[in-house]
């Protein structure tokens, strides 16, 4: 599958986002069983995308995310605190042997989300709206390759999971303040919630941010599959609306 076919009829086009009838996440991701996706990037070089499996992935996100924070000056955290969940899926993108990006997902469910930690006050206001909420976690790319198209693919798969298959209405992320002006800037993050410290990363500073799936609807339809680098947003390395209904297809048939 390649990331830089034309989306043509994209501007008008709007997802048919049919939440769940249980407020509970299903418990089986399907994610879990579908095959690789092939991902060709703009040097030619294709990578797979797939849902992690712990026995073959695990110890390789872990060394990567381990990395990867400590490239920042962050500590990693303890890994117990992404057991095998039925409410979370964690994604690899990796080339042959070699995992060079990751993200979980998780979704809202009656155990909360790992933000409510530090931010329950400001969760329960948009819990109390009816918002279905999901979570980003241990977000990791490696920079020997092409940061945004890896970004991309993975945000829009999980964009895919949270909101088209499971109807989440908002996405939550906590990051290092330093670090939130990318997530504002290149995908339209807002900040909810004041620096405060993080325990699960070793009491680093962190904030709160948000982000409305319908503003994720209109970029996607705007500029995904386009790859401009002068939109200067996440978005253009999204998937087209054709590779998207694809993936959704494969993904939700037998569902």
């Amino acid at each position: 599958m390649k990331t830089r076919q034309s989306a043509h009829g994209a501007r008008d086009w709007r997802p048919d986002v049919t939440p769940p009838a249980s407020t509970h996440p299903l418990t089986a991701s399907p994610f879990s069983n579908a095959a690789p996706l092939r991902f060709t990037s703009s040097n030619t070089t294709s990578y797979l995308v797939q849902c992690a499996d712990p026995h073959s992935h695990g110890h390789a996100v872990r060394l990567l995310i381990e990395r990867r924070y400590a490239w920042r000056g962050l500590h990693a955290g303890d890994p117990h605190h992404q057991q095998i969940r039925p409410d979370c899926i964690t994604l690899v993108a990796s080339s042959g042997e070699k995992v060079f990006g990751t993200i979980t997902l998780r979704l809202d469910g009656p155990e909360g989300l790992l933000a409510d930690t530090l931010y329950g006050d400001e969760l329960a206001y948009y819990r109390q709206g009816k918002a279905r909420l999901c979570e980003l976690t241990r977000l990791a790319v490696d920079t020997h390759h092409n940061t945004k198209e890896v970004l991309g693919a993975l945000f829009h798969l999980i964009y895919i999971h949270s909101r088209l298959i499971h109807g989440a209405t908002a996405v939550i992320i906590e990051v290092h303040p330093r670090h939130a002006s990318f997530y504002k800037r290149m995908l339209g993050f807002t900040e909810i919630g004041g620096e405060k410290a993080c325990p699960r990363v070793n009491n680093a500073p962190a904030v709160l941010l948000h982000l409305d799936m319908h503003h994720v609807d209109k970029q996607v339809a705007l500029l995904g599959g386009s790859g401009s680098c002068r939109a200067r947003s996440l978005y253009a390395y999204f998937l087209s609306r054709e590779e998207q209904d694809e993936v959704l297809a494969a993904l939700t048939q037998g569902h």
